[in-house]
């Protein structure tokens, strides 16, 4: 949030791998010793390259290569002693004038073992490091350990200058070899190498670091399941809060790998860490769990139900979650009759956020109905939602979504979609791809859901990695506050991922005034996801859950907020594991899926799902053969498997159970030897404090705002029968989120579309806070003279606005800012005119708006899917990045306009004279003259044949191929 995700894809501009070997000498002087560098572009090198550096003529480039090794059958001392050994040869090598050091576990002599390249690597960063001689080398690896994009991305943050991956390359080379292979062997390997590259700029965008020399030695991770004594030892200042294995455990199972290899003759593990495969890595949805569950939620069968749940709930033999190693500690009972019943406990849960798009139609629509039935709650997810299901079916069933997100890509945000919700959720992250964005495939993109999301057909539409409004914790106050105002009854939940510093965020949360902190874990997501998102990225809910509550409890905030959690929530026993860890509501998301006929293939992206869950294709989503009854028939069960546990603890709710986690302990009977050194206490902590749980008496902040001190008392006339009326104002700086209640109000009395333009009409005189005419409905025309805050027409859902400077001024209004950043960001319908420059982010994700502007900085019109744009003057770099829609004309007085678009999905025309985009132009450059006066687009309209052609027409590639398939 303070440090918000990067795109790596549509903002390359900014990210770089390239790395150098050479010591840098005093940055204030220019000698020809600073010349003195190898520079490499990335820091993934293929055998030769590190031959080539190996055997440098270049004087001052001397190398050496070190074994990194143990004896077999060695022990964890054995092992310790390896490791000094390393560090002290490593130490002298560089003081002799060894410049270039590789690491290596190639051709390791008979009788050894080769030592974890991630544990060598750090050992002789940090000797180095505390000689002061770690800038004089480079330190490479060449390990046949290294093989995915994570690997890679723990060597270097650990020290590690380049890698050389060579069992991975040599893979790689083999599979190339055959005659029927398309590849040849360099471009296969070039391909490899190019996708590793990619994915440690995804990994770096992340964290918001943009070039590897800032990630470098980073150590931005958190280790799970090392012991603290090896942490501080060789990992020093990694976060490390459940302990673990330490050298002894690491030392046998190298023994015990060799061994396993040698007995085997040659034959691969059977894998699984990605998708089940019998034989391989443990997965708590397999076929026999499937089996079971589908059953039980098809037939109502409850002997299915506790066969499933037996699974999950005791893993002992299969252990795949942190909590499968916790139990409950024995207490009094109590008779389950006098336990909160099934119905209230239901009303506790909420479905995944899964988008219409993701989902098919009838898919997002079963699971509402069947959350709506039990009092649960659907959530919307990111894609928008039809407004006629805002209306009963004709069976009388409510379909909409009681939680609406709002996320980064803010599709179908209308003001009309925020007041039809009970709960606003602000997703500041996916807990299954924390940093990342999203893509939804053009060719998932069919009319319906072009419509809810304001686009067109067959256009990609991407979700940004951050919410470009937040770039703060006051940012996302702003968010928060502008969520309250455009519906005052609904609650407001911040989604934040399970990770090390949670608390800290989730207290800055409440202080922002969200109602409820949603904890995300790791291990829930889409089977749209990235492979390398799967693994690596957030961390279990159970660890950010316990270090959420805690910091509330111990900062006096937690009664003043719910918590919610959820990833890969299955029993009755997870809902209570997680009531003790200190959640009042519980999210349900793989499961619901599964209950209506998900068969888990991880095919979602491809459009191709067969039962009609995760597909738009008409063909196959008339195979689609879910029912809310099913969803109903799991949570059931889940609820009353939870009133059992209850009662066994002598609980007679959950609001009981909340934040007793001294009901919790580890299950000492597992004797898997992982599992042995594993320390809870910083989980099962209950931290000290008056309240562990939401109370119910506490009182929201009062919502005070602009429009029901000055718009509303005055506009009754209007918000009952459509009346039109002209407001004269005076506004301050302070005055934030003006005209979005009063939009809300307007649209529930005259529906989405609202009322004729410049039905009311308010000119403003003063400088605009933040998110000046926010979700602005239909009918509203706000005229400022002055000058405006950052995110002008935030949300823009069909109204106008005009700023323009006062009419005495000295300066040149196109050549200074009258407007902030992030102007018009999620914009659907309306219309802009400043008359002046605005600042960066200008138009993002514009998905219907009009607007005329009169220079923009960086980033202009990125992400933008429809609408239309006009630029009177100069822009910023990267312009159109990820512009899949819409059109956008550019002033080009300098001829250099190609420099700073963003080439990477649109192309570049000129206007051609008696075009339909010449006379599209006139046109809004005419309406910004008559909204606003600008001698800027006076002076255009007055020598338009010669101005004509200094300017360039945008066009997404993808809206052209858009436009010819429909006409």
């Amino acid at each position: 949030m303070t440090n918000p995700p990067i795109d790596p894809i549509r903002e390359e501009l900014v990210m770089s791998l390239t790395t150098y070997i050479g010591n840098h000498p005093n940055i204030l002087e220019e000698t020809p010793e600073h010349a003195r560098l190898i520079k490499m572009e990335r820091p993934v090198i293929t055998d030769e390259e590190l031959n080539s550096l190996c055997n440098i003529r270049e004087a001052g480039f001397p190398s050496a290569r070190l074994s990194i090794q143990f004896p077999e059958g060695g022990d964890g001392k054995v092992l310790r002693a390896a490791l000094d050994n390393l560090a002290e040869s490593a130490v002298g090598l560089v003081r002799s004038g060894v410049r270039i050091l590789a690491l290596t576990d190639r051709n390791i002599g008979r009788g050894y073992l080769p030592v974890p390249s991630l544990l060598a690597c750090s050992v002789v960063h940090r000797a180095l490091a505390a000689e002061g001689l770690r800038s004089d080398a480079g330190l490479i690896v060449e390990t046949g350990e290294a093989r995915e994009t994570m690997h890679f991305a723990l060597l270097l943050g650990f020290g590690a200058t380049a890698v050389n991956p060579y069992l991975a390359l040599a893979t790689v080379t083999s599979l190339a070899a055959p005659q029927d292979c398309p590849l040849d062997v360099v471009k296969a390997s070039g391909n490899y190498i190019r996708a590793i590259d990619k994915g440690l700029l995804k990994i770096m965008s992340k964290m918001g670091i943009s070039t590897l020399r800032s990630y470098r030695s980073s150590q931005l991770f958190e280790a799970v399941g090392l012991n603290r004594d090896l942490i501080d030892e060789f990992f020093p200042g990694t976060v490390s809060r459940v302990g673990g294995i330490g050298l002894e455990e690491i030392a046998a199972e190298c023994n015990q790998r060799t061994a396993q290899a040698a007995g085997e003759e040659g034959r691969l593990d059977a894998g699984g860490q990605y998708k089940y495969r019998k034989g391989g890595e443990n997965h708590l949805w397999n076929p026999q769990t499937l089996q079971a569950f589908r059953a039980a939620v098809r037939d109502n069968d409850e002997r299915k139900y506790r066969e499933f749940a037996d699974y999950s709930n005791h893993q002992a033999q299969h252990l795949c979650t942190l909590r499968g190693l916790f139990e409950f500690v024995p207490a009094e009972a109590v008779p389950v009759e006098e336990v909160e019943s099934v119905d209230s406990i239901l009303r506790r849960f909420v479905s995944g956020a899964m988008s219409l798009g993701s989902l098919s139609p009838e898919a997002h629509e079963t699971i509402a109905i069947a959350m709506n039935k039990i009092g649960a709650k659907s959530n919307s997810g990111e894609g928008g939602e039809d407004e006629a299901r805002y209306e009963p079916n004709a069976r009388g069933e409510v379909r909409y979504s009681a939680i609406k997100q709002i996320a980064s890509g803010r599709f179908g945000v209308t003001i009309n979609y925020l007041r039809h919700a009970s709960e606003l959720q602000i997703k500041m992250a996916q807990g299954a791809k924390p940093g990342e964005g999203g893509q939804l495939p053009a060719h998932k993109v069919d009319p319906y859901i072009a419509r809810l999301r304001h686009s067109m057909p067959n256009v990609s539409l991407i979700s940004p990695p951050p919410h470009h409004d937040i770039y703060s914790i006051e940012d996302l106050a702003q968010l928060i506050y502008d969520l309250r105002n455009s519906n005052p009854e609904a609650r407001v939940s911040v989604k934040l991922v399970s990770e090390v510093g949670i608390g800290a965020v989730a207290a800055g949360v409440v202080k922002a005034h969200a109602d409820m902190v949603v904890v995300s874990g790791h291990d829930g997501g889409t089977g749209a996801s990235p492979l390398t998102s799967v693994k690596h990225a957030g961390l279990p809910w159970e660890l950010g859950l316990a270090e959420t509550q805690q910091t509330l409890v111990l900062n006096k905030l937690r009664s003043r907020v719910r918590l919610q959690v959820d990833g890969q929530l299955r029993t009755g026993r997870d809902v209570v594991m997680a009531a003790l860890l200190g959640a009042e509501e519980f999210g349900f998301g793989t499961a619901i899926l599964i209950s209506i006929g998900c068969a888990m293939l991880r095919r979602c992206h491809e459009n191709t799902c067969p039962v009609g869950v995760a597909t738009q294709d008409p063909a196959l989503r008339a195979k689609f053969s879910g029912k809310p009854e099913y969803v109903i028939n799991y949570l059931r069960f889940v609820a009353q498997e939870t009133r059992e546990i209850l009662a066994s603890l002598g609980l007679r709710s959950l609001d009981e159970a909340v934040g007793r986690t001294d009901l919790l302990s580890v299950n000492r009977a597992i004797d898997f030897y992982k599992a042995q050194h594993l320390d809870f206490s910083s989980i099962l902590h209950a931290a000290e404090g008056d309240g562990r749980r939401f109370d119910p008496s506490f009182e929201r902040e009062p919502l005070d705002n602009y429009d029901r001190r000055h718009l509303l008392p005055d506009l009754r006339p209007l918000l009952e029968k459509g009346e039109k009326s002209e407001l004269f104002r005076e506004i301050r700086n302070v005055d934030r989120t003006v005209g979005t209640e009063l939009s809300g109000e307007l649209v529930m009395k005259f529906g989405p579309r609202g009322l004729a333009e410049d039905t009311l009409t308010v000119h403003f005189t003063g400088c605009a806070g933040q998110s000046f005419g926010a979700f602005l409905a239909p009918g509203i025309t706000f005229e400022l003279v002055g000058e405006a805050n950052d995110f002008v027409g935030k949300g823009l859902s069909g109204g106008k606005i005009v700023v323009r400077p006062p009419e005495n001024i000295s300066y040149v209004p196109s050549d200074n800012v009258i407007a902030g950043n992030v102007i018009g960001y999620g914009a659907t319908s309306g219309k802009i005119f400043l008359h002046g420059q605005a600042g960066e982010r200008f138009a993002i994700r514009n998905s219907g708006a009009t607007m005329v502007v009169e220079g923009v900085g960086d980033h202009g019109c990125e992400y933008m899917t429809g609408g239309r744009v006009a630029v009177l003057g100069k822009v910023g770099v990267n312009f159109a990045a990820g512009m899949t829609g819409g059109l956008a004309y550019v002033y080009d007085a300098d001829n250099n306009f190609d420099q700073k678009c963003n080439l990477g999905s649109v192309d570049l025309e000129t206007v051609m004279p008696h075009s339909a985009d010449e006379a599209e132009l006139l046109q809004l450059i005419y309406e910004h003259y008559m909204a606003t006066g600008s001698r800027r687009a006076c002076g255009l309209l007055s020598n338009w044949l010669e101005e004509r052609g200094k300017f360039i027409k945008v066009f997404p590639v993808e809206y052209r191929h858009a436009l010819a398939m429909h006409s």
